[in-house]
């Protein structure tokens, strides 16, 4: 080969060698998150999310993009953020709570969906069982949203012995409130309690039904697991303290910020186990293959600074069996 030809062939192998690699590089890939609430409220469980994600190699920003859709508390926002996310063609869909789980489900039934559900995903028709999920779902299961309600009434009777009326507030457009109302009934009446039903959907509703717990002789609040609820957390506690009412509620990040008491699965483990089967999921796995998970330990949560403030004295029944006691 004559030495100008060679010139012009390794010229022509050097620019070419670039759109080569381009081309063997897989590209990053995209996960969807999607979420009935707000952004702000959930930043502690998404960075859990993450940390699931991260622990088998997938680092937002580095390998991997996501792009959040949150629902703000509107549920009926659910099916256009899904569908949003499919038509944007993201390798994978983690819902983060029933409503979006459901809304996702009807979205696709190819792309990839990992969720975290707060009661039983086969009585909703996310999959056809825990062991084999079948299709394109798997997931975290907790029994939190719902199934720990009634759980909840008797630890709130037992830490406000004299309550004869306690109040359950719900959100009615979460799909689970039905079910949570009627077990809660069924519960109440177990005790002889009388339980009147608040229904907020909207931060001025929370409002509405507090100043009403007065005329209701509440003695006490149980306020249902509800990821439109959980954002307004803050809310709650100045509520409560304000009208000087013991309430209890689903997750631990309630009583973090001033709630008296909370009961239910951890919804930060929850999540890190949710982000580590999306990797999975990235890396190949089928979730038909993937059994769905199911949580296994419930915190039992108090803030005794709280119930100095609202003039309880916790029963020591109540503190040993506490997971944790903030003071």
């Amino acid at each position: 080969m004559r030495r100008r030809d060679f010139i012009i062939f390794l010229a022509g192998a050097m620019a070419a060698w670039p759109l080569d690699a381009r081309a063997q590089q897989k590209p990053m890939p995209v996960i969807g998150v999607l979420s009935a609430g707000p952004s702000g409220p959930f930043s502690p469980f998404m960075a859990a999310f993450r940390q699931g994600l991260s622990e088998a190699g997938y680092v937002e920003g580095q390998n991997l993009a996501i792009e959040y859709r949150w629902a703000e508390g509107h549920y009926d926002r659910l099916p256009a953020l899904a569908a949003d996310l499919v038509g944007r063609k993201v390798d994978l869909i983690m819902a983060g709570n029933p409503p979006a789980a459901l809304a996702a489900k009807s979205a696709t039934s190819t792309i990839p969906i990992v969720f975290r559900h707060g009661g039983d995903p086969i009585r909703d028709g996310l999959v056809a069982s825990l062991a084999r999920p079948g299709g394109n779902v798997t997931g975290v299961s907790q029994l939190g949203d719902e199934g720990l309600t009634a759980k909840r009434l008797e630890l709130l009777s037992e830490l406000v012995p004299r309550a004869g009326v306690i109040a359950l507030l719900v959100n009615p457009n979460s799909p689970a409130a039905g079910r949570v109302i009627q077990e809660v009934q069924q519960a109440a009446r177990a005790k002889g309690l009388q339980l009147p039903i608040l229904k907020a959907g909207s931060e001025s509703e929370i409002d509405t039904a507090f100043a009403s717990l007065a005329q209701l002789h509440a003695d006490a609040l149980l306020v249902a697991a509800d990821p439109f609820l959980s954002s307004r957390r803050e809310q709650f506690v100045a509520l409560a303290l304000r009208h000087a009412v013991p309430a209890i509620y689903a997750w631990r990040e309630f009583v973090a910020s001033g709630g008296l008491i909370s009961y239910g699965a951890s919804l930060t483990a929850a999540l890190h186990l949710v982000g580590t089967y999306a990797a999975k999921v990235l890396k190949g796995a089928k979730p038909a293959d993937l059994p769905v998970q199911q949580a296994t330990t419930f915190e039992l949560v108090i803030n005794l600074k709280t119930a100095e403030a609202l003039g309880l004295t916790v029963p020591q029944s109540l503190l040993a069996r506490a997971d944790e006691v903030i003071e």
